[in-house]
């Protein structure tokens, strides 16, 4: 279908009316223009002008035909289009129409209509009627059935009584939701049908009160008479059953009978739950049942019980029931309920030990939960711990202070039964090596020892605390080691007839200090990190050394007692004439030196040294007494030879008591005896100051009393030494062992004066 050329004209567009085609045409032709002048720029190309232009004519008629034919199928749709509206605007016309005729039919039987709901009323009341009907029968025997269903109930018949209760309630229900439909259930009428079936809520709790008891001997039941405990959970399908039917039907605007839901399978686990806290965590630990035996008769009955349900209960119940789970979920609440409840009295460390190791330990092990009987049904990894982590700390600390209290207690007894040990007349036992010891730190240990072990078996962080404590009370202990040995040493004073093995006994501390030393390193060493576990805690070693350094000075002070009677005859004429004194200091020495062979090697060869030591200041501290005073050079040259006689005599002496020569530090008598022999005074100067470069420790007080002891120093000389010393300042070298700064010297006397009122 064309169109004339009227309407080809009346469509087209005026000039202007459509700029963008103006502005396309323009566009194309200067594009036209470009692409031109681009071919034909080189002269060459012009020969083939004419083949371009045919090839352009061609193209622009392929172009126009395609236009034409897309235009020409543009309107043949549109002309199609039209037809279809005029078609529909026809059918509309019609059932507008014929709508008009219905609603003009239905208006002029509006009335006829009318008559008819009388009809409807009586044709509703029919079919009341009817239902009223067939329902009287059933209720007629309402008050027949109650007392049949009690005796089913009375002789274990859940089923068949349960089947009658059902029955009841669905009559009843029945009228109330006919009522409420038809809005008929008024206070009267509810009243009413209320007490006509009274005695349901009784029938009703007579039967829960039979199903709560079976559930709550399911267990017993499951073995003795299943088929009973399978008829209370049939029954409780059958309720949760007609729940979800009412429910469902109660949907907005529809009737939920009273008491519903019943929600009996929530209740069920609820007897269950209510059962097992009653059945195994009302028990209380008295005087006779303690807490270890309690924990133990909770894991065995735990055990059999989860035990019964896997084999037996699981069985009985239906799948969706996941009765295994609900019981290890039940009784791992119930237990962990029990354990907070037993927290709250007052726990002795035994007690909480049993507790903790039951706990962590033994609870989650092949013994309770993971036993072979019980899997792969139970997984309890996905229970969780029976304690929170925070419970466990305060438990832990709690155990630490109980067991640290404990400690204290018993290494303070036993400190005490040390010292009264002290006292007695007969020395300590003896080793295998023939060295004193006492049963201290044996007692020691072996209580720290056993705790560690016992924390060990609960947990490494417990391990640690008690580490950690226990070495807090080897330091106190210590301290109160070091008291008593001033306690000790203040008895053995003032009455020495008391405590006859004087000796031996700090020989025997002495040598208990070091078997402590050595037990401490061994028994921590793997709570120790690496690089410490050759190491002590810097306190504990303090007070280590602090009680072995007493011990030992309380020896040497034993010792120095008996030299000093010797000592204090030195220097003398008849120390000069005669070789007696030495002898004595030497026979005491030895006995001493002999002593501290009952102790072990470190201690006895450091006792050895600190005698040599001793005697050597005591030796020097002597000649520093001003006690003498040489009158001349001859007497100076037999004080010197005296001296060099009695070094030689004590280096032999110690060499023989095993301190080799090069140990010693006698040479400071050999030193000593060259200041006392120089024969020109003048000479001092350089002899002190290469005697005060080899011993810096040597203050101006020793060197004053060495000077005067030569009797022949004049004032002059004494200042010029004396203020070489000054203008010569000596530092003490690294690992320089002091000789001179442990040797004290008579204080100067001070020139007499008078007050200064009176000097003016």
């Amino acid at each position: 279908m064309g169109m004339s050329s009227e309407e080809e004209d009346s469509t087209s567009p005026k000039d202007g009316e459509w700029p963008e085609v103006e502005k396309a045409e323009k566009l194309a032709r200067g594009a036209a223009l470009k692409w031109a002048s681009g071919v034909f720029y080189q002269t060459h190309k012009l020969e083939s002008l004419g083949y371009y232009r045919i090839r352009e004519i061609q193209r622009n008629s392929s172009i126009q035909s395609r236009i034409k034919s897309t235009v020409q199928s543009y309107l043949e749709g549109v002309s199609m289009g039209l037809e279809q509206l005029h078609s529909a605007m026809a059918d509309v016309q019609y059932v507008h129409q014929a709508l008009g005729s219905v609603c003009q039919e239905l208006a002029s039987n509006a009335n006829s209509f009318q008559n008819l709901q009388s009809l409807r009323e009586v044709a509703v009341e029919y079919a009341q009627l009817g239902s009223v009907a067939q329902a009287l029968p059933r209720l007629f025997s309402v008050h027949e059935l109650l007392p049949e269903i009690f005796d089913l109930l009375q002789h274990q018949h859940l089923l068949e009584a349960h089947t009658g209760l059902m029955d009841l309630e669905s009559l009843r229900d029945d009228i109330l939701a006919q009522l409420h439909h038809h809005n008929l259930l008024s206070s009267s009428h509810l009243a009413s049908i209320e007490s006509y079936f009274g005695g349901l809520p009784r029938l009703n709790s007579a039967l829960a009160q039979h199903l709560w008891h079976v559930v709550a001997s399911g267990m017993r039941l499951v073995s003795e008479d299943p088929p009973l405990f399978v008829s209370a959970l049939r029954i409780i399908e059958r309720e949760e059953s007609i729940d979800a039917a009412l429910l469902l039907r109660a949907q907005p605007p529809g009737f939920l009978p009273s008491g519903r839901p019943k929600c009996w399978r929530k209740k069920f686990f609820q007897v269950i739950q209510d059962t097992i806290v009653a059945a195994r965590f009302q028990a209380v630990p008295n005087l006779v049942q303690h807490l270890p035996r309690h924990l133990a008769s909770l894991q065995s009955s735990i055990l059999a019980d989860l035990c019964v349900v896997k084999d037996l209960m699981a069985q009985c119940c239906p799948p969706h029931y996941n009765i295994i789970s609900a019981f290890v979920a039940m009784y791992h609440q119930g237990l962990t309920n029990h354990l907070h409840h037993i927290l709250t009295w007052d726990l002795d460390k035994q007690e909480i030990f049993a507790l903790l190791h039951w706990t962590i330990h033994v609870y989650p092990s092949p013994e309770v939960m993971t036993h072979p009987s019980l899997l792969p049904e139970v997984d309890a990894s996905t229970l969780g711990p029976l304690l929170p982590t925070d419970t466990v700390d305060h438990l832990e600390e709690t155990y630490v202070g109980k067991v640290q209290a404990n400690i204290a207690q018993w290494m303070q007894k036993t400190l005490e039964i040390e010292f009264k040990e002290w006292f007695s007349d007969k020395e300590p036992e003896v080793d295998s090596q023939g060295c004193f010891q006492t049963s201290l730190p044996i007692i020691v240990m072996k209580m720290l020892d056993e705790n560690i072990r016992a924390a060990s078996l609960i947990s490494d962080t417990l391990r640690q605390k008690v580490c950690s404590m226990t070495l807090r009370e080897l330091e106190a202990v210590l301290g109160s080691l070091y008291d008593k040995l001033v306690e000790f040493s203040n008895e053995h004073q003032q009455e020495p007839a008391a405590s006859t093995c004087y000796t031996p006994y700090l020989l025997a501390t002495l040598n208990n200090c070091l078997t402590l030393s050595t037990s401490i390193s061994a028994l921590y060493v793997n709570d120790m990190s690496p690089s410490e576990s050759s190491k002590m805690p810097l306190a504990l070693n303090a007070a280590l050394e602090k009680a072995q350094k007493k011990a030992g000075r309380l020896l040497l002070e034993e010792m120095l007692a008996d030299l000093q009677p010797s000592f204090a005859q030195l220097p003398s004429r008849r120390w000069l004439s005669e070789s007696q004194l030495m002898t004595g200091v030497c026979e005491v020495t030895v006995k001493h030196v002999r002593s501290f062979c009952k102790a072990h090697k470190p201690i006895s060869k450091y006792l050895l040294s600190e005698s040599e030591h001793l005697v050597m200041s005591q030796y020097v501290r002597a000649l520093l007494q001003k006690r003498m005073v040489c009158q001349n050079a001859e007497q100076r040259g037999q004080m010197a030879r005296r001296m060099l006689q009695d070094a030689s005599q004590l280096k032999e002496l110690f060499c023989t008591l095993g301190l080799a020569e090069n140990e010693q530090t006698l040479k400071v008598i050999d030193d000593l005896q060259e200041l006392i022999s120089l024969k020109d005074p003048s000479m001092l100067s350089l002899e002190v100051l290469g005697f005060v470069t080899k011993y810096p420790d040597i203050s101006d007080d020793h060197i004053s009393m060495l000077l005067e002891l030569r009797g022949d120093v004049s004032k002059e000389i004494r200042n010029s030494v004396l203020e070489i010393m000054e203008q010569n300042p000596q530092v003490l070298p690294e690992n320089y062992e002091l000789v001179f700064s442990n040797i004290l010297v008579p204080a100067p006397e001070l020139p007499f004066c008078l007050g200064k009122s009176k000097c003016a």
